[in-house]
């Protein structure tokens, strides 16, 4: 991945969606394995662009189809239920029916402060397969706020491919920047032994969704029925996209998180083999 999406606001194009493709599916060119147990096998990659890896997730679900893990992915009202760490989501604006801009916040540990992202996202299914793919922009109306330290989506996604009527392969491919005093070397460590957990727990509610969604709006699924979309239309006036090399001076932010030392880091502070269970 060139990371090209970054510094544009546009929607994603079919090269950007064959880039991403490619980049879960390849695990040569520079991937590096780092952790391969109970079936799930995480890769990390130096990138040009910045000193956080891109890192990548390969998994099957035996038990859940394509479709259904989806829907869990887009599904705003259902991430309350398998997302511990969420503080607030929402859809700012609409693009057209497959491209999206979303505000989300997750809570960090004391004494970090909270992070929270604005990113573009952008959607396709193939018939074959499913992607979902966003990178940070700025939008006027919602600017950093106090508490929050605003992280940078270098590029994130999801491949979604179906294996069998209740069976995938997915795969989780990210390079996030969450900013603030965090050490890159430490956010690649704990990034790469987070991310089974992250797997585990979407794998747990993509097997409990369709029962919850029978019960909630069964019908609503405004990313397959734009129809149902009641998100407002994008202002272009309001965007403007990421630019690395003139993002706003974070010194009194990292003065607060000093107390995040390399001791938070150790590997016996992240998964054990036993916290994570086969998919």
């Amino acid at each position: 991945m060139d990371g090209r999406l970054l510094e544009e606001v546009r929607i994603a194009d079919d090269k950007d969606f064959l880039d991403f493709k490619q980049a879960c599916l390849n695990h040569e060119d520079g991937w590096e394995q780092k952790y391969n147990k109970h079936g799930t096998v995480v890769y990390a990659k130096l990138q040009d662009t910045s000193s956080v890896k891109l890192l990548k997730v390969s998994v099957t679900f035996k038990k859940v189809c394509a479709a259904t893990l989806y829907d869990v992915l887009h599904d705003p009202e259902y991430r309350k239920m398998w997302d511990p760490n969420m503080i607030e989501a929402y859809e700012i604006c609409q693009l057209n029916p497959n491209n999206d801009v979303g505000y989300y916040s997750w809570k960090c540990p004391a004494p970090l402060k909270n992070r929270d992202f604005v990113t573009l996202r952008s959607w396709l299914e193939t018939g074959t397969e499913y992607m979902i793919i966003n990178h940070s922009v700025n939008h006027q109306k919602v600017p950093p706020k106090k508490g929050f330290i605003r992280g940078i989506s270098l590029l994130s996604g999801y491949l979604i491919r179906p294996l069998t009527s209740d069976s995938c392969h997915f795969t989780y491919l990210t390079q996030m920047d969450p900013r603030g005093s965090l050490p890159k070397w430490g956010v690649n460590k704990a990034t790469q032994f987070y991310a089974p957990r992250m797997m585990q727990k979407i794998n747990k509610a993509a097997t409990k969704y369709p029962a919850w969604k029978a019960q909630h709006k069964p019908s609503w699924k405004p990313w397959l029925y734009p129809e149902q979309i009641t998100v407002p239309r994008v202002n272009y006036d309001d965007l403007s996209p990421v630019v690395l090399a003139a993002l706003p001076d974070q010194s009194s932010d990292i003065m607060e998180e000093m107390e995040a030392l390399e001791e938070d880091f150790k590997d016996e502070n992240f998964v054990k083999d036993e916290d994570t269970e086969p998919a």
